[in-house]
Order: structure tokens, then C-alpha cells, then sequence
């Protein structure tokens, strides 16, 4: 896609830009435009890849492409398994195991990860390579790198990658808008959250010119999951709690899935990261929470709230982040402590009415 500068920028939900000023992006641009022809590029998104990680990533490595760049690599930190919905998206064969990565790449490219710590045994490329650029849309980012593309107003961190490559001058082709519109639908919800402006629909129409099949790709991420899974989300949903007096009364529910559920009904832990939905919907309870085992007392936590509670605010205050209404963090000790430090903070982090 070509076009002026800015374009891709007006895809804000709300009205007050908070988001890189036009020296960011010519610090971004350069970077780039100064790499040389043998220059190797490493791309970084953030362990456990969603859906915007992952095709943010995608799409613009594939964007670089287009730019000439040869030596190219795309990577996350953890096991190199693309979650089943991701695993037809173009641009797959630039992804490497971290292992594999660059040790000291001319430039690194971090995606849609808030902190250091979410890029795992990968954090030592933000020393090691030439320069460091960080795109992302999460409030909470601590502004690592050295160059920080960090828009909290966008809808998702694709938004931010479409600017980018606008103001490279790369086309958007369909191999491109396919990754874009899979990070947009994965971070609105398909389209059903509160970050879905007039502007996001408008972007997913440009996305949507260049031929994707918008029916498809939601069968794929949103719409298809083994039957295992199936029967080990009955599972963990006949256990969930409500507690209604929870948040100051706007009410709690959560649930947990442990690494034996995974085992028992023979399923990747990525299946879990769709569960969120099926609990957010508890018509009794502003805050939604999953809490997925990871390791001996340790929980991956995901976190939603509807409107009443800000819990990126809980999230931070135990060490995690994101947005407002949809945040996370990592928790140690039993299902129950987790849960009672979230209660704990629940009551500090409703939103002024």
C-alpha cells in the first residue's frame, strides 16, 4: 500500500493521541531504510503468540520482503509451536526456533509484548543487535528498546504495523492484509470489543480490497477447535465460581485448567487461550479471569472486564499488564491464592463512574 503518512495513524479509540510522534517514526523509518543489503533483521513477538503477535509479526516480515531484505528472521520465545489457528497464515517460513534466532542481528523488532520479560531467553537480542524497534498498544509498556512505536490509543498492534509500512512504501498485497486482518480480529474480538472505532472498520475494509476471505480466516481462528478441546472446556467451565459480591458487587468469575486436563484430554496448552470468552460472557459478573497452569504453582493468568474494573491496574500491581479491559499476569502458589490476590485488588481498580 502506498499512501501519506498518517493514514493507517487515525485508528484511534479515543480522542487523545498518546501514541509516537512524527520523530518516532522517522527514527523507525530510518532504521530500516539504513539497514545494508547483508543486514540481518530478527523479528521478536511475545511468548505464547496470539493472533496479533503473531501476524503482526508476519505481516511485516513480510513487508520487508517486499523491501529487499534477505536475511530475515521471525521467532518467539518458548517451544516453536505455531497455535493450530495460526499454522496457515503466509509468512510461516521465516519463523525459526528461538535457539535459532540471530545472536547478534544488525537490527531486532519486538512485537506487541509490554516488557522485557515477555520476550523470554530472547531478551539479551535488545543488547546484542544493532538497534532495537519496539511496536506495540498496550498502556503498560515500559518502553525498552530504543525506538518505541507504542500507540495504547490502537486497536491493535497491527494498526501500528500498517503505518510503519506505509510510510516504508510497502504495498499492501493479500499476503500482508490476511496477517494485519488476523491481528485485528484477534485483538477486537472480531470486532465485538470496545476498540472497535469507525477507523477499524475502515481499515478492515482496505484489508478486505485485496481479496482476503474474511468468512474463512474467522472459521479458522475463531470457529475450529479439536473435540478434545471441546470436552476439556466442558470440563474446566463445570468448575467455574461466581462470586457476586466480588469488585464491590459488580461481581467475579473465574475458573482453572492444569496442566493433568491438558494431559488427559491429549491438548496443547494454546487451545486454552480461546476459554476467556466462554467465561467473560456470565451475565452475573463484570470481571472474567482463566487461570491456565503453566508449571508446580505457577498460573498464566488471563484477565477481562466488561467495564467496571480496570484490570490492566490489577494486573500491574501483581506484575503482569495490558489493557484496560482485557490484561494478564503470571501467579505462583494454588488456584485459590492466585485468585485471592486478584480479589485483593479489585475493589482499588473500579473505573469513576
Amino acid at each position: 500500500m502506498s499512501g501519506t503518512p498518517g493514514a493507517a495513524g487515525d485508528l484511534l479509540t479515543g480522542p487523545a493521541r498518546t501514541g509516537p510522534d512524527e520523530s518516532d517514526w522517522a527514527a523507525a523509518v530510518a532504521a530500516v531504510r539504513r539497514l545494508p543489503a547483508d543486514a540481518r533483521v530478527l523479528l521478536i513477538c511475545h511468548v505464547n503468540p496470539d493472533g496479533d503477535a503473531l501476524g503482526s509479526m508476519l505481516g511485516f516480515g513480510l513487508g520487508l520482503r517486499r523491501l529487499g531484505v534477505r536475511h530475515l528472521q521471525a521467532t518467539f520465545p518458548g517451544p516453536p509451536e505455531v497455535p493450530e489457528p495460526f499454522r496457515w497464515l503466509p509468512g510461516l517460513d521465516l519463523l525459526v526456533p528461538s535457539t535459532g534466532a540471530y545472536p547478534d542481528p544488525d537490527l531486532v523488532v519486538c512485537f506487541d509484548a509490554a516488557s522485557e520479560s515477555r520476550l523470554g531467553e530472547l531478551v539479551d537480542r535488545l543488547d546484542t543487535a544493532g538497534d532495537a524497534l519496539v511496536l506495540d498498544h498496550h498502556a503498560s509498556n515500559t518502553r525498552f528498546g530504543r525506538v518505541h512505536l507504542v500507540d495504547p490509543a490502537a486497536a491493535a498492534t497491527s494498526v501500528v504495523v500498517d503505518e510503519l509500512l506505509t510510510r516504508l512504501d510497502v504495498p499492501l498485497d493479500a499476503e500482508i492484509a490476511q496477517c494485519l486482518y488476523v491481528a485485528l480480529t484477534t485483538d477486537t474480538g472480531s470486532f465485538r470489543f470496545e476498540a472497535t472505532t469507525p477507523a477499524v472498520h475502515q481499515f478492515a475494509a482496505r484489508l478486505l480490497a485485496t481479496g482476503i476471505r474474511p468468512g474463512d480466516i474467522s472459521r479458522q481462528v475463531f470457529d475450529t477447535r479439536p473435540f478434545g478441546a471441546v470436552r476439556l472446556f466442558g470440563e474446566v467451565l463445570g468448575r467455574a465460581r461466581l462470586e457476586p459480591s466480588a469488585a464491590a458487587g459488580h461481581g467475579l468469575v473465574w475458573t482453572y485448567a492444569t496442566q493433568d486436563d491438558l494431559a488427559r484430554h491429549d491438548q496443547r496448552p494454546y487451545v486454552l487461550e480461546a476459554l476467556i470468552d466462554s467465561v467473560r460472557c456470565t451475565a452475573e459478573a463484570d470481571v472474567a479471569c482463566v487461570l491456565k497452569q503453566v508449571g508446580p504453582a505457577e498460573w498464566a493468568v488471563s484477565m477481562r472486564s466488561k467495564g467496571a474494573v480496570d484490570v490492566s491496574a490489577v494486573a500491574v500491581a501483581l506484575g503482569g499488564g495490558g489493557h484496560r479491559f482485557a490484561a494478564g499476569f503470571t501467579g505462583a502458589g494454588s488456584a485459590e491464592d492466585v485468585v485471592r490476590s486478584i480479589r485483593a485488588e479489585l475493589d482499588g481498580a473500579l473505573i469513576a463512574r
